[in-house]
């Protein structure tokens, strides 16, 4: 079991800088705006050969009351709770201020252990911060700069020697990354709290609660997964707030690092446009894509089939993907779903054989034979496996460029096919391949004029 370690302090104080320094990731979202983390994020934390997880929390205002700044709080506090130990974080350019005051009141109430962190200490303003900690009775703090990555080293020697050894030194790392990827409101986070049986990321009517790619660990049958919640991402992200492009960026820099993609359809609005878009988006990494259908409690049977009627699920995207129907509300259609996910898995690391790659390239040219280009018999001489992710596949063949479109659509359809290769992505590369023959066989000086005089008797007797 590993041990955790919480960051919590109010908004803006730097929690997400320490910890991306602390994890050596730019997995949070650093920005000047204020509240920017809503979510639990964790990492790993290593200090010598042992790992810890690290949780950054949303910042802790007990001033507003709106609903989501009070689910932001509750976020950092069950963090708390599940933590062995606290960094509080506080803005040691600025006075100690009452919401400061508040935290610290209430991490005692908890009895928790912690230790005070005087952050941004680069900066020139003087402030009492120090004294005002010492006049509430905590007497030991470390003075930092997450951004300039100063007295890190000091607050390691802490972590050091306050974290207890691990019990078991779980290779969480192991764990397949699973990223959830869609438009706002489709139920990504949803999906997420009813798969931990937490409530581990901010659920909301609003659309754009998510910013960042939150990751939580989960246990599904007897198998552990690491989920990304990620921003949904709508249309014209690009030209919008930096915010919302920071989270796209986010949510591709999830969907590049996991094993494997959920592609999340909210039923109840239908299939659109965007969802294509970002279908295409997230091809590009050349990850397994499983398409999921969320909200179906909330469909009719009639407005079922309209769904799956629709022309654009018959697109070449779709027709490829393996289908689950979910909904992530009321936890159906999870088995199915992680079936799905393992099957893919596994067959998106296997590497073929080149005897069997060559023999089913020997009957897809049977089964349809290969055109001429330029004149001359197109010949395709043998193949061999490349990589995974996408599937890779080399065909040595006697001509690359000009092979003709639609064979080539011919070839990897085959191969899709034969292969079972639905949700994995499949990548065919052509190669000019000369004949190993050529040069070998030349002909004697008597040979050459043997094939003179027959060549000669040949043109006389079309005379």
């Amino acid at each position: 079991m590993l041990n955790t370690v919480a960051i919590i302090g109010r908004p803006n104080v730097g929690k997400s800088t320490l910890f991306n320094k602390l994890t050596k990731s730019r997995s949070a979202i650093v920005s000047n705006f204020s509240g920017l983390t809503k979510d639990r994020n964790y990492g790993l934390l290593s200090i010598g050969d042992s790992k810890t997880f690290l949780i950054d929390t949303g910042g802790i205002d007990s001033s507003k009351k709106e609903s989501i700044e009070n689910e932001i709080s509750e976020q950092a506090w069950i963090a708390v709770d599940e933590s062995s130990l606290v960094l509080f974080v506080i803005d040691g350019s600025e006075e100690l201020t009452n919401l400061d005051s508040k935290i610290l009141e209430n991490l005692r109430k908890r009895n928790k252990k912690f230790i005070a962190i005087l952050n941004k200490n680069d900066k020139k303003n003087v402030s009492n911060a120090s004294f005002d900690l010492s006049q509430k009775g905590i007497k030991d703090s470390i003075s930092i700069s997450a951004e300039h990555s100063i007295g890190l080293d000091e607050l390691k020697k802490y972590l050091k020697s306050n974290i207890a050894e691990n019990i078991s030194d779980t290779e969480e790392g192991n764990s397949p990354k699973i990223s959830i990827i869609g438009r706002p409101n489709a139920g990504k986070s949803t999906l997420i709290n009813s798969l931990s049986l937490k409530d581990r990321v901010i659920v909301s009517p609003l659309a754009g609660t998510t910013i960042d790619a939150i990751n939580v660990p989960i246990e599904f049958g007897e198998m552990k997964y690491e989920l990304f919640d990620t921003a949904g991402i709508r249309k014209g992200y690009k030209t919008k707030t930096n915010i919302e492009y920071f989270s796209y960026v986010r949510a591709m820099h999830a969907a590049s690092e996991s094993d494997i993609t959920i592609l999340l359809i909210d039923a109840d609005s239908g299939l659109v446009d965007q969802d294509l878009k970002i279908l295409s988006m997230i091809e590009k990494f050349g990850k397994p894509i499983i398409l999921a259908i969320n909200k179906i409690d909330l469909l009719s049977r009639k407005k079922m089939k309209e769904f799956f009627d629709n022309k654009k699920m018959e697109k070449r995207f779709f027709e490829d993907l393996k289908l689950v129907k979910i909904s992530a509300l009321k936890g159906k259609g999870f088995k199915k779903l992680f079936k799905e996910i393992d099957d893919t898995l596994q067959k998106s690391v296997t590497k073929f054989t080149t005897s069997k790659l060559n023999r089913i390239l020997k009957r897809v040219i049977e089964e349809r034979s290969p055109p001429s280009v330029s004149g001359k018999s197109l010949k395709f001489r043998y193949i061999h496996f490349a990589g995974i992710n996408p599937t890779t596949l080399v065909i040595h063949s006697s001509q690359d460029k000009k092979l003709p479109a639609n064979y080539k659509k011919y070839i990897y359809n085959s191969f899709k096919k034969y292969l079972d290769l639905k949700s994995i992505q499949l990548k065919i590369i052509f190669r000019k391949s000369d004949n190993p023959y050529k040069g070998k066989n030349t002909l004697t000086e008597r040979q050459i004029k043997k094939r003179k005089r027959l060549l000669s008797f040949v043109k006389k007797a079309k005379k």
